[in-house]
Formats: structure tokens, sequence, C-alpha cells
């Protein structure tokens, strides 16, 4: 951020704030920006907030016993293609598929990619449980045990096959399997315990696929990467749609009905993006790491406001949302 001029100064003036003095942050904040309201393109101020968190999965670098579910690299043939370049109108557009003959076609949908070994040979490990993949592909990143050594490494988003995400709880509950309060993802993984041979049906209902690359896990404390490149912070940071919510600003979230307390109304900032974060007032809140954070962030599902932190007019040459 602090290469954007209208930033510039704000982030200077951060360099000098004690991180160990909670009033010299809260005048940091009330000194530089100014809060704007996020609305909705249709005008609502509020909007779905979800969790998510990286969980931690049992592997082998090699295929054999339990280790029957791959999670593949990013594949040598998959084409991304920026459209801004052609249209500066869809700028932060990527259009993703593979050549055949002189023409790009799409990529395979989770359907191909599974059922014809069409990756065979790009594995990066192979995990004990379909639908925990099925998950980690989810939340974007996660951890592997691996059964070798009983080395951990990180497994974090590399790329995505092109096809939108779809919610596999809402396929559950359009087709009367659940109702919308059964539909969390400890909801979801029950319905799968008790009908494995519909395993396959389901996850194929979203055709997205997320590939990963191996990242060493030098300091277990620290939270995987988001799309801003930056570690995540457990209870700080959010994902976004950086469409409507600059990524890197600082976002004060309100929830009215949290499912793990009475309210949860703080500052966080906008890490990270997702497949499923899709409208100006929606946030993904991050939970960090493991079984418990996973709990929580598996029964996050309520509405919210939100409003963004801008460098304050007047300090600095802000531009303020429309």
């Amino acid at each position: 951020m602090a290469k954007k001029p209208e930033w510039k100064e704000s982030c200077g003036a951060a360099q000098l704030v004690d991180p160990s003095d909670g009033a010299a942050i809260r005048q940091f904040f009330e000194t530089w920006f100014t809060p704007w309201q996020i609305f909705n393109p249709d005008g609502s101020e509020t909007g779905l907030v979800t969790g998510y968190y990286e969980p931690l999965l049992r592997g082998s670098r090699r295929r054999g016993g339990i280790f029957q579910t791959p999670l593949y690299k990013a594949p040598d043939d998959l084409l991304t293609v920026d459209l801004s370049s052609v249209y500066p109108e869809l700028k932060g557009m990527r259009l993703r598929g593979r050549l055949s003959g002189k023409k790009v076609v799409p990529y395979g949908a989770r359907a191909d990619i599974v059922e014809t070994g069409m990756l065979n040979g790009t594995e990066l490990v192979w995990v004990d449980n379909a639908i925990d993949a099925f998950f980690l592909q989810v939340q974007g990143s996660g951890r592997v045990q691996l059964a070798e050594a009983g080395e951990t490494i990180r497994v974090a988003y590399a790329d995505q096959n092109g096809f939108p995400y779809k919610s596999i709880g809402r396929y559950l509950v359009d087709r009367g399997e659940l109702t919308m309060d059964q539909a969390s993802a400890q909801g979801i993984k029950a319905w799968a315990a008790a009908h494995p041979g519909r395993l396959s049906e389901l996850l194929n209902a979203n055709p997205s696929y997320v590939f990963f690359r191996e990242e060493k896990l030098p300091d277990p404390s620290k939270g995987p990467k988001g799309a801003l490149g930056v570690p995540l912070t457990p209870l700080r940071s959010i994902a976004i749609d950086p469409k409507f919510v600059p990524l890197g600003a600082p976002v004060f979230l309100s929830t009215a009905a949290a499912t793990v307390e009475p309210t949860l109304q703080r500052l966080v900032m906008a890490q990270d993006t997702g497949g499923a974060i899709s409208n100006a007032v929606r946030a993904d809140f991050f939970w960090g790491f493991g079984a418990d954070a996973g709990e929580k962030a598996g029964r996050m599902k309520q509405r919210g406001t939100m409003w963004v932190l801008l460098p304050r007019p007047g300090t600095v040459a802000a531009k303020a949302p429309r």
C-alpha cells in the first residue's frame, strides 16, 4: 500500500506507532483514516459473513493404503489469459483454459479432472480423505502431516481451473437433503459420511478445482499467505471481493448474530480473496489453524455490515469510494 500515492503518508506514519500501545493504535487510525460504509450495488447495507481456517490433513508423498486422494500441482498446460491487456475495462478478469489445436478451450471441470486421470503424474501429495481434500480447496491452503517422517508441510493455493465456485451446501439444500441451518461444513461432512455412494455426485456439483504448491513451514505460528502476499493473522484477516474493497485496506466488520460470541465487531485487514467471496458487503473471516478454528469457521454464517477505512481527505490526496 505504501507504493500508492494516496497511502504513502499514512503507511509512513504507521511505522512510528508502538504496536503494543492500544491507545496509540486507535489514535493512528482516527487521525489518518475516514470510515466509509460499504453498500451493495442494489443499495442494501448487509451481506454474508462466513469463516475460513487453515486445516490439517494426513498425507503421503506416495499413493498407498489409506492415501488415495491426490492434491495436484498446477498443470503445465493450464493457460491464464489477462483480458485487461486487450479490454482495459476488464481489469482483474482472467480467462483460464488450455490449447486445443489453435484454439483456447475451457480446462476440465472437477469431474473431468477426477474421473479421467488427465493429471496423472502431477500429484503433489496423497491424502486420506476426499471430503477433507475438497474443503481444503475451499479454504485455499492448509497443512499436510506426512506419514513418511512426521514432517508437516504447507500446501498453498497455486491456481484454479477457471470454473466458478458453486456451493455443495446449496446443492444439498436445493435437493431437500439438508435445511439451510444444517448446511454448515459440519452438516455437509455428516451427510457425506452417511451417503458414501453419493460423494462423487456431491463434490462434482462444484466444477471449480484448486491446484496447490508446496511450501516449507519454518514458523508454524504464522498463518498462510493470502492474496496480498503476507501471512494471514487469525481473528484479524478477512477475504473480500477486490472489485469493491481494496486489498490491504483496514475494514471495520460488524456482525449482528455471530454463532461463537454475541457480537463480533472489530477492525480487520482485507488481505485475501476467494472464489465464493463475491459482492461488496461480503467477508470471509480467518479463524486461524486447527480443529478449533475449523469448528468455529464451519458454523459461521450470518449477516454483517462493513466500513472500509481510507486515507483521510485533507491529510492526503485520498479518493472516496463510489
